[in-house]
């Protein structure tokens, strides 16, 4: 089948963990053989790991800029596992993306190399970037802005509009959760899937389905916390608590949405909590949650969840991709209601992941729409 043709914003950690993945399926096919590890599917409605090219990519860091694709996911401030680095050039040039808000101003001058060095290169116009966008026959855009860059985020959904091109937003900024941003997909017939990627084994699909779990046994929940560290540039990012706002949000109503009662504000604590520059990419969750027994009798439970953030990410989003092309495929606009419900964390419309799961899949088929 043809190339799925993608487009990214942000050539950082996670940029980096799913190209080194589309090229390490590639050449650890087993010859076609489904027992791969690290996969949710390897064959999506015809496309396999390996059918997505990255025609177009913008960024903001000296680093990258300019830079073919198969180098600047090495740069620093990457930080991610290198776990397939024989990446083939691609001829494609890293652009000088719209800076706006997607550079904290503590992240300037930051001392451990972790820092953003922002390129000396002119900003492109919105023209500009449809431009590129519509010259390199791209499908489907890829948001990876830093989280809480709000204005970033929005400047290149009306670049993906703009360029008939569908859109991933992978940040926890909402666009498809977002009623106004969502009909304009809808009247364009451009599909979107949305908001803040869900990781494949992640902190918040863990905590949401313990909470399942306790639901389902009858253990009543009082209080719970999920507190999170790490070392790459997105925890360094969110130590500036004024970019935080829809990040934690996105991560506590996905938690909220599949509790039996909705916790109080003081009974729920979920969201990233410090920086740690040697963990690098490596996220690690502590988690607890406390809750009631038969006769009232209290029980709790707490867990450490230690993952490569990246990879974790890379894992879903591959498959977001897919799901993305079979929509332009079928001529399926708008939101695509399932696949956002599985795979991110503030999605439109939030299902129990069982349930969620079980849509994805019949989407995939073409039982539903979307």
């Amino acid at each position: 089948m043809d190339k799925i043709k993608i487009a990214i914003v942000g050539l950082g950690n996670c940029a980096s963990s799913l190209i080194q993945g589309i090229e390490y399926y590639n050449n650890n096919n087993n010859n076609g053989s489904k027992d791969i590890n690290g996969l949710m599917h390897w064959d999506l409605g015809g496309y396999l790991p390996y059918d997505i090219k990255v025609v177009a990519a913008f960024d903001v860091d000296k680093r990258k800029v300019g830079k073919d694709v198969s180098e600047a996911i090495f740069e620093r401030p990457n930080c991610t596992t290198v776990f397939y680095k024989d990446i083939p050039a691609t001829g494609v040039k890293v652009n000088m993306g719209q800076v706006l808000d997607g550079v904290s101003e503590h992240m300037s001058d930051y001392k451990d190399g972790a820092t953003f060095l922002v390129a000396d290169e002119e900003e492109p116009s919105k023209e500009d970037v449809v431009n590129i966008l519509k010259g390199a026959k791209a499908e489907i855009l890829l948001n990876y802005c830093p989280v809480g860059s709000e204005e970033a985020t929005r400047f290149y959904a009306d670049c993906a509009l703009e360029a008939g091109v569908a859109f991933i937003n992978n940040m926890p900024v909402f666009i498809a959760s977002n009623p106004e941003w969502a009909e304009k997909f809808k009247k364009k017939g451009i599909p979107i899937i949305g908001d803040d990627i869900k990781a494949q084994l992640g902190a918040t699909i863990t905590h949401r389905t313990l909470v399942d779990l306790f639901n389902k046994r009858g253990v009543k929940i009082d209080r719970t916390y999920q507190l999170n560290t790490g070392g790459n540039t997105d925890f360094l990012n969110m130590l500036n608590r004024k970019r935080l706002a829809s990040k934690k949000t996105s991560k506590t109503e996905s938690v909220q949405s599949v509790l039996a009662e909705r916790l109080e504000d003081d009974n729920i604590h979920i969201g990233p909590s410090d920086y740690v520059p040697w963990q690098n990419d490596n996220k690690v969750c502590y988690l607890r949650i406390e809750g009631r027994l038969f006769g009232d009798v209290p029980m709790n439970l707490e867990l450490r969840l230690s993952v490569e953030d990246s990879p974790n990410s890379a894992g879903v989003v591959i498959d977001a991709i897919r799901c993305c092309r079979l929509a332009l495929d079928r001529g399926i606009g708008g939101i695509l209601y399932s696949p956002s419900s599985y795979f991110m964390k503030y999605p439109p419309v939030q299902y129990p992941d069982g349930e969620a799961y079980q849509l994805t899949e019949d989407f995939i088929s073409g039982k539903i729409e979307s």
